[in-house]
């Protein structure tokens, strides 16, 4: 291994965003240490480097993680991904994503003060803000989390910015809007749209989509989020908190007539907004960094590379009522 590389670490990096960050760090000349308890994650997603020099990977859970691991030792950047996500989940297991998402990340920021790292950047959520009514939304929106999962990341993020005030840890959170792309999660939850719609797809079921299908959300391709999160790492930046989504949010109906296939509707649920729009221009001014996929070209590729969905779950209105029963009840005391 390159004793001479700059060192990485990654948490969550055999899942869908830490992967493409991996891939992005590699090529960068970076040695990469991952951290992953598999439980969301995946190593077939990592396949692309086996036996690479400058890869490391330890199959770990993040909250078994001490302050003096000698997986973070002498890294310069620690880019935090490890959690759990999902609303519905949330809604049924609190405890488990408060613990995950809060206490994972406190292990994290330990380990990476510990090590004298340079920059911890932490993925939180665009799901802060809630229904959000300043469109686009700005880093100084109201946050009013809706469900346990936004909460914990929001709390997550205020630990990684409290360490930084406290103990001089730079650190900065990117909250991520609609991330997509390659990798995205093929899990048994039933959660982001692209993965729904691309396992109907493949199995030429019809797209369920939810309400009328007006509803846009601020899709950000994520290999431009991964580009986000190094250039926030590179900056002199700290204590910042960075919007990041394309800026340009699209319609779920164009997302179903760039795919093609036919459509069932599904019952709009509670908490969720009519509209995600990032307004990017801090990340722009601050960093200099702008998307640079646009919507079509990253839908196209999803496309290209559909077989990865081939063993996800394929769900139907049937399907979709029975998972989200707890997502309705709770949230507005209505029988979905």
């Amino acid at each position: 291994m390159n004793s001479q590389a700059r060192i990485a670490v990654v948490t969550g990096g055999a899942g869908f965003i830490g992967s493409h960050m991996v891939d992005l760090l590699l090529e960068r000349g970076f040695t990469v240490r991952v951290v992953d308890n598999l439980v969301g994650g995946r190593l077939a997603n990592l396949e692309q480097h086996q036996g690479h020099a400058r890869l490391e990977i330890h199959v770990e859970d993040l909250r078994h993680v001490t302050p003096d691991s000698t997986i973070f030792a002498g890294a310069e950047h620690v880019y935090h991904f490890a959690g759990i996500g999902d609303i519905v989940p949330s809604i049924e297991r609190p405890t488990d994503y408060m613990s995950a998402n809060i206490q994972g990340t406190v292990h994290a920021l330990e380990a990476a003060r510990t090590a004298g790292a340079r920059k911890f950047v932490y993925a939180a959520s665009s799901s802060c803000y809630g229904l959000a009514t300043e469109l686009p939304t700005a880093e100084h929106a109201a946050i009013n989390p809706e469900y346990p999962y936004a909460l914990s990341k929001y709390q997550g993020e205020q630990a990684v910015l409290h360490w930084g005030r406290v103990y001089q840890l730079p650190v900065t959170s990117i909250r991520i809007f609609n991330a997509y792309g390659p990798r995205s999660k093929t899990s048994g939850a039933y959660g982001a749209v692209f993965g729904v719609f691309l396992a109907q797809k493949l199995n030429q079921k019809p797209f369920t989509v939810v309400g009328d299908g007006t509803q846009r959300r601020d899709f950000v391709y994520v290999t431009d989020l991964a580009r986000a999160f190094l250039a926030a790492a590179n900056s002199d930046q700290s204590q910042n908190i960075y919007n990041v989504g394309a800026g340009d949010p699209q319609s779920v109906n164009r997302l179903v007539e760039l795919l093609g296939g036919d459509v069932v509707h599904v019952p709009k649920r509670p908490g969720e907004p009519d509209c995600t729009w990032a307004d990017i221009s801090k990340i722009n001014k601050e960093l200099g960094w702008t998307p640079s996929v646009s919507f079509e070209e990253g839908v196209g590729e999803m496309l290209r590379c559909i077989d990865y969905w081939r063993e996800a779950p394929v769900w139907d209105p049937d399907s979709i009522k029975r998972a989200t029963q707890t997502w309705f009840t709770t949230l507005s005391g209505e029988q979905s």
